[in-house]
């Protein structure tokens, strides 16, 4: 049987992930459930919106009169829950409220995927497709890590796996905000994050035995992630082998600088002309001429998308967690073509 999956949570991945739950063969979406009328939730349920259809649920039963203002609402959260007639919830609230929400699918008995927003503690485990696919079968609580996290798990998995990493530092330089968020900042400044950022034990919790340390700013744009990465090998290696490992792993792209991506303007403009859903990335993009080694150190930048990198993984864990593609690669490469990735 087909599991049935509620997303709750209609924001920047929230939305992103109950779309991708629709474009599947094997699992079904039943249900969105949010507590305000947004803008972001009107237009996906518009006629020619990707939501359209869906059923509305309201999270918070207090709330279901103010959400009812404004839309159609099937009933609220708790009472679908009830109803026993939900395998899964995929939590996509900001961060902290997962926490809060996860007693609920607790008690009724349903299984969840936490966001990165949450700590590592909210579930049974952190997953990672290329890690630890197969350690999630048959779970019942798992976190997706954080569009940073994952963008590191996948390229410092294929390296690790076919050469060997015997430490490595990584700066990343943090967006500031999503680009239809018009509240946060900064816009004249760059912020220091703490010594090490949480990037870095985040990592730890799907790779515990790499040798990370991660240190991080934020910067006054919204299109992309940058990360700017430094490693140790565990023998030595050329460029043209480490970008062969990159070319042959999927959801990781190699774009050229002499072909005009000399930055994330143009790497951003790029899926937009391929006509990409609301111009989405979730392959983690790395600079061609950028990867460089000597010897046994390894440098490269890569830019992550932070809105649609997550996607492909929460589907990869709903089939990992219900046991319905045990190869981890034939669920890679369903979901990459559902999804339209490379």
């Amino acid at each position: 049987m087909k599991p049935k999956v509620v997303v709750n949570g209609i924001g920047a991945i929230g939305k992103r992930v109950a779309h991708a739950v629709r474009l599947q063969k094997d699992m079904e979406l039943v249900g969105i459930s949010d507590v305000s009328p947004t803008s972001t939730l009107k237009t996906n349920l518009e006629p020619e919106g990707p939501l359209h259809g869906t059923d509305l649920y309201c999270s918070v039963p207090d709330m279901i009169e103010k959400l009812r203002k404004d839309m159609y609402v099937k009933g609220t959260l708790p009472d679908l829950l009830k109803s026993g007639t939900v395998d899964l919830v995929i939590d996509c609230t900001p961060e902290g409220i997962g926490a809060k929400n996860k007693e609920t699918y607790e008690r009724f008995g349903v299984k969840s995927i936490f966001q990165g927003g949450e700590k590592a503690g909210i579930a049974e485990m952190t997953f990672n497709t290329f890690v630890n696919y197969e350690q999630a079968f048959g779970k019942s609580c798992v976190r997706v890590p954080s569009c940073n996290t994952t963008s590191l798990a996948r390229t410092m998995w294929a390296i690790d796996n076919r050469i060997g990493i015997e430490s490595v530092f990584v700066s990343l330089v943090r967006r500031a905000v999503d680009p239809w968020n018009p509240s946060k900042g900064p816009i004249n400044s760059i912020v220091p994050d703490d010594v090490p950022s949480h990037h870095g034990p985040d990592l730890k919790t799907i790779m515990p035995n790499l040798n990370i340390m991660t240190m991080a700013v934020k910067v006054p744009t919204t299109l992309t992630h940058v990360h700017v990465v430094s490693a140790t090998l565990k023998r030595d290696s050329t460029t043209e082998e480490v970008k062969k490992v990159f070319s042959e792993t999927p959801r990781i792209t190699l774009l050229k600088k002499k072909d005009g991506y000399t930055s994330t303007s143009e790497i951003i403009e790029r899926y937009r002309d391929l006509g990409r859903p609301r111009y989405d990335m979730p392959e983690v993009a790395i600079w061609d001429e950028l990867v460089s080694v000597i010897g046994n150190k390894l440098f490269w930048n890569h830019a992550v998308h932070s809105e649609s990198i997550v996607i492909p993984e929460n589907i990869d864990c709903i089939r990992a967690m219900f046991g319905l593609e045990k190869d981890k690669w034939e669920c890679v490469k369903r979901t990459n073509e559902s999804l339209g990735i490379k």
